[in-house]
């Protein structure tokens, strides 16, 4: 279990209790905001221990952009972040997958006064909220007071328009800045887990990745072996026969609802066709069964040719005894499926 790094000057069992006790998405990535604004200071040789809450709370947004539009994970009905989240995705008209940099660029420089209506929801509840394990729960101008005060040595002061971090916490911030964030994202992940109980490894939908896994291996070393010893298969999608060199390799069941690239999920897709699905979800009734027989016949020819494989082993989790049964792939698949509905990912259309 992750522990919070000990010292001295700070304390550092008020600052465990902020995450002990939470209902909502913000504290996590309130917390985050302060350390990635600290280490964005030190890679600058600046020392930034007066942050501006727009910053701090256009970093909230970035850093659960993907988590919430690319994974569409859940933060719970009530989550403020969620709601903002959305709503500046309608103002902002911007790529899903736009890189965090620019989406945090976009924010600190636009005028758009829906968008800073949006992203000044926070001020109302997250900056005075969070110092509750130093200062208590009074009112907001009390908070704000006794932090300019230093009472109890709380991590920031508050001010209309910015925080201060006090300097012995941005010491402790700043030192231990990758344990901290570490921490975090594990109790995000925690958090976030209770409330999608059936969606499959969230602490890997908590960021975005820098680049993509190439599926040049899983094609080379895998369907193409089925391909050359079958000859040219049909897409399940669109019949079109799939020759080696002229198919991709498509996740089934989405890449941003199972965040990996194991076999068991891929298969030979065209690739006109491939690009249009994107991350919607294939028909059960429609696709399965001949989702189904390609897998078994890709299955029982890489095993034949080369049954030390790689990939084979990737079906393990679902087939211990590498028997690949229609019903245990079906009460793999047809839940998922649902579940990723539930979520919010759409059913491709006819």
């Amino acid at each position: 279990m992750l522990q919070l790094p000990q010292d001295i000057t700070v304390s550092v069992s008020k600052l465990s209790q902020v995450f002990n006790s939470t209902s909502a998405t913000y504290k996590f990535y309130w917390f985050l905001a302060i350390i990635e604004a600290i280490e964005d200071g030190e890679m600058k040789n600046q020392r930034k221990d007066e942050i501006e809450k727009r910053e701090l709370f256009s970093r909230m947004v970035t850093n659960s952009w993907y988590t919430l539009n690319y994974f569409k994970i859940s933060f719970g009905t009530q989550d403020k972040l969620s709601h903002a989240v959305s709503e500046i995705k309608k103002i902002q008209q911007v790529d899903l997958d736009i890189h965090s940099d620019r989406l945090l660029n976009q924010l600190l420089t636009t005028n758009d006064k829906g968008l800073m209506r949006e992203l000044n929801h926070f001020e109302a509840n997250v900056p005075h909220k969070f110092l509750s394990p130093w200062l208590g729960s009074g009112s907001k101008s009390d908070i704000y007071l006794q932090s300019q005060e230093n009472n109890a040595l709380p991590p920031y002061a508050l001010y209309k328009d910015r925080i201060l971090v006090q300097p012995d916490w941005y010491n402790y911030f700043k030192n231990n800045a990758g344990i901290l964030k570490s921490f975090c994202y594990w109790k995000l992940a925690l958090f976030l887990q209770a409330r999608n109980p059936n969606v499959p490894d969230i602490p890997q939908k908590l960021m975005r990745p820098e680049k993509r896994s190439s599926l040049a291996s899983h094609k080379k070393d895998y369907w193409d072996l089925v391909i050359g010893e079958l000859g040219p298969v049909p897409c399940i999608y669109t019949n079109k026969k799939l020759a080696i060199g002229d198919y991709a390799v498509e996740h089934f069941l989405p890449f941003q609802f199972v965040a990996h690239d194991l076999m068991w999920n891929l298969i030979p897709a065209d690739p006109s066709f491939n690009s249009r699905k994107g991350d919607k979800l294939p028909d059960f009734d429609t696709y399965f069964d001949a989702f189904y027989e390609l897998q078994v016949e890709g299955f029982n020819v890489v095993q034949k040719l080369n049954p030390r494989n790689k990939f084979i082993q990737e079906f393990l989790a679902i087939f211990p005894n590498l028997a690949l049964e229609k019903n245990k792939y079906e009460d793999t698949i047809r839940p998922m499926l649902t579940i990723a509905h539930n979520n919010g990912f759409q059913f491709l259309k006819g």
